[in-house]
């Protein structure tokens, strides 16, 4: 132990000293947090306020009195009371403040693309937002899909990303979401990646719908079938990282076109059809199969999105459990357990 007289006396030591005790308590603090953010299962739901006319893309951005007014929605027309978002810049950090007034938690999504410098900018507000924010964001992830769309090549951004959460002292549990794919490191046997070892807790998206049309694996999973898909994928996961909280950070199934389907590009098979009685299946089932187990799931997602088919297709836009354009209609009875 260094005493008071002693730092004149051994300035070096007392300077190593001083950086292993705030080392140590940091660490404790985010030990302390990962638990008891980990104890119990949350039931959570995807939010982007870009409904209506708006886009990522291009033009405005969210207002805070549409992001207000988003959230009252979800509180007086669903059960969610946890939500998880997509970046922090373009005024999306007002989500936190608008969370928080309503007691509602925040898995929080810092997005990395291929521009280093907008995600040093991501990355710096998001360490801000943890730190303002320390009970309504209740985990964080270094981006999302990173190498669903790009491959291995941003692997160093997500590092840097996870590594400058540590550096600030972000005590919130962080991971890199990204699909059950890549986190069997893209094997049908599946298998560790390299991101096993540095995050605290593993998020993986897992879409059957998307699976019936680019898969040459499982080519054929109908909405009856979907929450079984989800679980299966999950214990995968699980048995290769035994130590780590997986949680089902996206899963869901399109509420229109009505009766459409997908055709499968390798098999030509077509499997599942859209629908809102299917959407509602695959919501309750999963959420059902997820309590018994006591695992946690974000549904996608809260509000459809209208810019979407420009990427997706035509059932781009029917994800959302409520429509993405006033009243905001939703589904009527929803039981997530």
């Amino acid at each position: 132990m260094i005493y008071g007289k002693d730092i004149v006396k051994y300035p070096l030591l007392t300077a190593i000293y001083i950086c292993l005790l705030f080392y140590g308590n940091n660490i404790a603090a985010r030990n302390q947090i990962k638990l008891t953010s980990q104890d119990s299962p949350i039931q959570c739901i995807a939010f982007s306020p870009y409904v209506g006319n708006l886009s990522p893309n291009y033009g405005d951005h969210p207002s805070k009195a549409l992001i207000n007014e988003l959230l009252d929605t979800i509180i007086k027309k669903t059960s969610f009371r946890c939500i998880m978002t997509y970046g922090v810049l373009n005024g999306l950090d007002n989500i936190f403040s608008a969370a928080e007034i309503r007691n509602i938690k925040v898995i929080a999504i810092i997005w990395l693309d291929k521009d280093t410098a907008v995600n040093s900018l991501s990355i710096k507000k998001g360490i801000e937002a943890a730190k303002n924010y320390p009970k309504t964001i209740i985990k964080l992830s270094c981006g999302s899909e990173v190498r669903t769309r790009n491959g291995y090549a941003f692997d160093a951004e997500i590092t840097r990303c996870i590594d400058d959460l540590r550096k600030a002292g972000v005590t919130q549990p962080i991971t890199t979401i990204d699909t059950w794919w890549e986190w069997c490191n893209r094997s049908i046997t599946c298998q560790k990646t390299s991101f096993s070892s540095q995050v605290d807790w593993i998020g993986t998206n897992i879409f059957p719908w998307w699976e019936n049309k680019f898969s040459a694996i499982h080519t054929c999973v109908p909405a009856k079938k979907a929450a079984d898909f989800h679980i299966a994928r999950l214990d995968e996961i699980k048995k290769n990282n035994p130590s780590k909280n997986v949680i089902l950070t996206e899963f869901g199934w399109p509420s229109a076109p009505e009766g459409g389907t997908e055709a499968n590009l390798n098999t030509g098979q077509k499997c599942g059809l859209a629908s809102k009685k299917a959407q509602k299946l695959v919501i309750e089932s999963t959420f059902n199969k997820l309590a018994k187990k006591k695992w946690s799931g974000v549904v996608f997602e809260s509000f459809s999105e209208v810019w979407k088919p420009s990427v997706e297709g035509v059932f781009g836009s029917f994800w959302g459990i409520c429509s993405g354009e006033i009243p905001y209609k939703c589904i009527d009875g929803l039981k997530i357990n």
